[in-house]
């Protein structure tokens, strides 16, 4: 039970935001899908494990997609943004994801 206790903090820092985007949105309304920017070093259990502990929904399956950081230009300075890891997130039948806490 210790184990879960420890855990259960490591999952709360595994989902650090939903992504919003127009193919996110697409993604949501076909294949019952919720897309979420997750750790770098995240793991599928992990992830599934969060999203039920912290949305309080079924999952049926996750899969994992590393995003490149795109090289950008500052002035005659080239800089490069972070790596970051994407999970989609496929919901059991039935279920819904809200992100607004009120409801």
């Amino acid at each position: 039970m210790n184990a879960v206790k420890m855990n259960e903090e490591r999952l709360m820092q595994v989902i650090l935001a939903p992504v919003i985007s127009e193919k996110s949105t697409r993604v949501a309304d076909q294949n019952e899908q919720v897309v979420f920017q997750v750790a770098p070093d995240a793991t599928k259990p992990e992830i599934k494990a969060a999203v039920e502990l912290l949305f309080k929904v079924e999952v049926k399956d996750v899969k994992v997609a590393n995003v490149k950081g795109k090289v950008k230009r500052f002035g005659r300075f080239f800089g490069r943004r972070d790596n970051w890891k994407k999970a989609y997130v496929c919901l059991k039948p039935g279920q819904e994801l809200n992100f607004v806490a009120g409801e």
